[in-house]
């Protein structure tokens, strides 16, 4: 079979060498065209393997969805299938997958159901289900696929392992396809359920991983022109809040405490009647009105962890700009409609729970607030990929995060490629100690269960302060500590929304440089400037140091006094408030060091 026979021109040599790697027009929704290099690159794999499965990997906004379509219609033009069936993560891609297809010459029918049984309507050449579609009749879609030379495109194939019934629901469905093209922005699952169709390397530890056929990852679109660079602005600050045992913490975004104080910490950020939030919205909202001088349509996304937090903050941005904010809610039936009128028009802001944090295609999206409490890397790279999508070069991305450790490991590592990890067999040993652990925890969260029907205090947030951290790019950390409203803040929020990505660094290290001075200036040193603004208090300092140090200090003191080191906490407890020092966090613990070493001042 001839390339022209397959409906696709490919020159002798390869894709990459001959086509530049990003188009003037935006190829998205297999609209385009013409190919992206990748693409075609891509597709030329594919017919000279010519696999019933193939796994392609593509970083959002590089156009899976082209890819797939054009591929489709090659297949069918060459009668090695004759009817599509893709399946989609949500009810809301359905429209947007058939829309496509129209677009590429394939009629695709989004409004079939279960209750339709094998009956589609024969001018179409397919349909577009979704995941739990197909798992509520697994056996009706093998029927369905068994009815034509079917190719099953699977969008998001992750989700085919989002519960063991769906898997096995996949499995049967389509098990018996001609083709099967499975596709993915984020090769990779939080868990370890195995995902359908895809191939498993084994590995020397007993581990198993995906093996991918073909990768085009954020890094390379980046190089190639294709998707935004994303600038990471951390927000840190002070919270207080009140546990369900009564006691009261303060700690610092950013600060080494433990995953339950940090936790807590980053709840009470999030929480909408603080501080935390609304100065990070507000500064968000002034970046987007930066942005929109060189963008005009640019609008903004706030990722939320619930209804009501997603409501209050609607309520807030309505407040800051005057106007009105689309609220996206995965149980409203108007969500679709409300996500296609924010893509088509110019408003500033939307707020959405979960629904927008994949496959829903807003290429206006320039800045994000993340705020929500999700840390997986699959919810992580999902929601950053709805900001990445690039409709013309230079086009830059702004993510405003919390400083929590998980978070800003996600964001240094944005550019890392990653494939699905299966565990391996485990010892006898392993098992044992698992299953001693999984049981252990059961009995304290039943113990604490208990507990909470008589406990009189419950967790209450208390208040909360915001402050810039520091921009992350490129794995890269730029500025230091700026209190909000400052000119050391307004430096980083106020470049501007057009820059090739070597200027993007290039701008954020003169930023640096310029708040350096300036703090160096303020406390009086002409000279000898630091590369980055000092926070006024040590947050660098871990827990263990702190911990290690008050320890120190108590011993000292009690040297000095006579009192035993049990009497010295206790007081610190009573003067300075908090836990004891096991559950303290870092401001707290910093509270009774200062103490102490006034106390041991001759």
């Amino acid at each position: 079979m001839t390339d022209s026979d397959q409906g696709l021109h490919l020159p002798g040599t390869s894709a990459a060498e001959q086509l530049p790697p990003a188009y003037p027009e935006r190829a998205a929704h297999g609209t385009a065209g013409t190919l992206r290099a990748w693409q075609e690159e891509a597709i030329r794999r594919y017919l000279e393997a010519s696999p019933r499965d193939f796994l392609a990997s593509a970083t959002p906004g590089a156009g899976k969805t082209t890819f797939a379509l054009r591929l489709a219609a090659i297949l069918r033009s060459n009668h090695t299938v004759t009817q599509i069936i893709v399946v989609a993560p949500t009810e809301h891609l359905k429209n947007q997958w058939a829309d496509a297809a129209a677009r590429a010459g394939i009629r695709l029918n989004p409004d079939y159901s279960n209750a339709d049984g094998l009956g589609y309507g024969r001018h179409y050449h397919g349909v577009v289900v979704t995941y739990a579609q197909v798992a509520m009749k697994p056996v009706q879609h093998r029927l369905l696929t068994e009815n034509a030379d079917t190719l099953v495109i699977m969008d998001e194939v992750h989700h085919g392992g989002d519960a063991l019934s769906w898997g096995d629901a996949i499995r049967e469905a389509y098990g018996s396809a001609r083709r099967r093209l499975s596709l993915t922005g984020t090769p990779f699952r939080s868990d370890e359920a195995p995902i359908p169709f895809v191939q498993y390397a084994p590995q020397g530890d007993g581990s198993r991983v995906s093996l991918t056929d073909y990768d085009y990852g954020y890094g390379r679109a980046l190089a190639d022109g294709i998707v935004r660079p994303v600038i990471f602005m951390v927000y840190a600050g002070k919270m207080r809040w009140q546990t369900s045992t009564g006691e009261e913490m303060e700690a610092a975004l950013g600060e080494g405490n433990t995953k339950d104080v940090t936790s807590q910490a980053w709840r009470t950020a999030l929480d909408p009647s603080g501080d935390w939030i609304a100065k990070v919205l507000s500064a968000a909202d002034r970046r987007l009105t930066e942005v929109r001088q060189q963008i005009p349509d640019a609008g903004g996304l706030v990722i939320a962890t619930d209804h009501a937090s997603a409501k209050a903050y609607a309520y807030q941005l309505r407040e800051i700009t005057g106007e009105p904010v689309a609220l996206i809610l995965s149980d409203d039936t108007g969500a679709s409609e409300r996500i296609d009128d924010f893509s088509q028009d110019t408003s500033r802001w939307m707020v959405a729970v979960r629904m927008v944090s994949e496959g829903v295609d807003v290429p206006r999206l320039a800045v994000g607030v993340y705020a929500t409490s999700s840390s997986t890397p699959l919810f992580f790279a999902q929601a950053i990929g709805r900001f990445v999508r690039s409709r013309r070069r230079g086009e830059v991305a702004s993510v405003f995060i919390p400083n929590v450790p998980a978070l800003m490991q996600l964001a240094q590592e944005l550019e890392k490629e990653r494939n699905h990890v299966l565990e391996g067999p485990k010892s006898a040993e392993d098992m044992w100690d698992a299953e001693a652990a999984m049981m252990n925890e059961a009995e304290r969260e039943d113990k604490a269960s208990s507990e909470l029907l008589d406990q009189e205090f419950t967790y209450q947030a208390l208040g909360s302060d915001a402050h810039f951290d520091r921009a992350v790019f490129d794995g890269v950390e730029f500025g230091g500590y700026a209190e909000v409203e400052t000119e050391e803040e307004l430096d980083f929020l106020g470049f501007p929304g057009l820059l090739e990505p070597q200027e993007v660094k290039a701008l954020l290290q003169a930023r640096q440089s310029r708040q350096a001075k300036r703090s160096a200036a303020k406390q009086g040193i002409l000279e000898h400037a630091p590369d980055k603004a000092e926070a006024p208090e040590a947050l660098h300092r871990t827990l263990g140091e702190q911990r290690k140090l008050l320890s120190q200090l108590v011993g000292m003191y009690s040297r000095v006094s006579g009192e035993p080191h049990k009497d010295v906490h206790t007081e610190l407890r009573r003067v300075c408030g908090g836990p004891a020092v096991a559950q303290a966090s870092v401001t707290q613990l910093q509270k009774r060091i200062e103490l102490l070493r006034r106390r041991l001042r001759p």
